[in-house]
């Protein structure tokens, strides 16, 4: 039986992945580096850190160092929430639903604590989650499955009997490879064009593939007990 489900948190609970966007094409375009938003989608759901290595060693750029545009997209992105932040559709009928099955709720993100603050605070969430973790926090992001593993442990939840409820293939990929349930919601609103298909595509390894976290319903829970070996 499952007992705990794991959320992550951009573009899953909170329409953020566009926001993400805007502040990296900002803040790399500062350095000379010019991003699209298709190219932002390489590194979604990974941590920041990975996510400026990640365009340094393609387009390295001079002056700031990594640890400081790291930090600028983080404050920018803080701004953008404050400002902008909307919950996803179907975020607060998620987590009723298995609050009402019994299950323990947790957030594990690849954001760090300034976002997550940011977040909760403008959803209204900041009691909502028996254990909040950041893979920040961990030697490695997604897709390494620590981020999940810590908070499954955190829990007291072995992860077995956990779901992870992801957006991302770095995130569906952790969460596989911590050995848990995974349903996946693909951010469609922040793909670029033509790349919902691929999405989906890449997404195989999910237990579930759903289009919004409305449709979790008594339907799709069987579906995961039945998948319960």
């Amino acid at each position: 039986m499952l007992k705990a489900a794991i959320f992550d948190m951009d573009g899953l609970l909170i329409d953020s992945e566009p926001l993400w966007q805007e502040a990296e094409i900002e803040v790399f375009a500062e350095l000379g580096v010019r991003l699209t938003r298709a190219e932002c989608m390489e590194t979604k759901g990974r941590r920041v850190d990975d996510t400026v290595a990640h365009w340094y060693a393609r387009r390295p750029w001079s002056g700031a160092t990594e640890d400081e545009v790291a930090e600028r997209l983080v404050a920018r992105v803080v701004e953008l929430i404050r400002a902008r932040g909307f919950p996803k559709e179907g975020a607060g009928h998620a987590m009723d639903f298995f609050r009402r099955k019994g299950l323990a709720l947790a957030l594990a993100t690849s954001s760090g604590r300034p976002v997550i603050a940011a977040v909760l605070e403008r959803l209204g969430l900041e009691k909502d989650f028996a254990v909040v973790h950041s893979a920040v926090e961990e030697e490695f992001g997604k897709p390494h499955p620590a981020v999940y593993l810590t908070t499954a442990s955190r829990l007291g939840v072995d992860p077995g009997r956990c779901l992870a409820l992801e957006d991302s293939i770095h995130g569906v990929l952790a969460a596989k490879a911590a050995g848990m349930k995974c349903i996946a919601v693909p951010d469609a609103s922040s793909e670029a064009p033509g790349r919902e298909a691929r999405l989906g595509s890449r997404l195989v390894d999910a237990d579930l593939v759903l289009r919004s976290l409305a449709e979790i319903d008594e339907a799709a829970w069987t579906r995961l007990a039945g998948l319960e070996g």
